[in-house]
């Protein structure tokens, strides 16, 4: 029982309690009143829909579909607007150990990074769904949520290796030292 008491025991632990935990107050709590996924997927339909206007795309927006206009379109539902994709990475910055300060910092940069690839992904899927609706399924279901994927393991990889100098840094006289959190 060696295992259970080794650091990546107890990482592994603290994630999947983590976890657990963001999924029940999101599937029980959040999710079901709508005040983080509405706004979210809205906001991402009205960034996708800017992006595709500025490549040249004549779009339509509809609630929470984006589409190009006189071709179907898609539609941005609770589960495909990266609040899952963050809890898993915050659940990861979380149970991993160090200070407050660099990780808060670390997770507000986190949750951008996810945010946009997220509407990189619904501007590539309207893409998609546009001109090549053949592969619209396989592209949604394996390539974009393996992207997702690997964000996140990326993400965790730099917070594992440089997380404790991901910290703002202070002038003294010696020239600049990491600030004291």
């Amino acid at each position: 029982m060696k295992f259970l008491q080794s650091d990546i025991a107890k990482f592994l632990l603290k994630v999947f309690a983590i976890y657990i935990i963001w999924y029940i107050v999101y599937e029980l709590w959040v999710m079901p009143n709508g005040y983080i996924d509405e706004p979210l997927s809205r906001n991402i339909v009205s960034v996708s829909a800017g992006i595709l206007s500025f490549f040249g795309e004549t779009v339509f927006v509809y609630d929470r579909v984006v589409g190009i206009t006189g071709l179907r379109g898609i539609e941005i539902v609770d589960g495909c607007n990266g609040i899952a994709a963050i809890g898993l990475f915050l659940g990861f910055i979380i149970a991993y150990p160090g200070k407050w300060t660099p990780r808060i910092l670390f997770s507000i940069f986190g949750i951008l990074v996810i945010y946009i690839v997220n509407v990189a992904r619904i501007v590539t899927l309207t893409y998609i769904q546009a001109y090549w609706p053949q592969v619209f399924d396989f592209a949604h279901d394996y390539s974009t949520t393996a992207i997702f994927y690997i964000i996140i393991f990326i993400l965790w990889m730099i917070w594992a290796n440089y997380g404790e100098t991901f910290t703002p840094t202070k002038k003294s006289d010696s020239g600049l030292t990491p600030a004291v959190t």
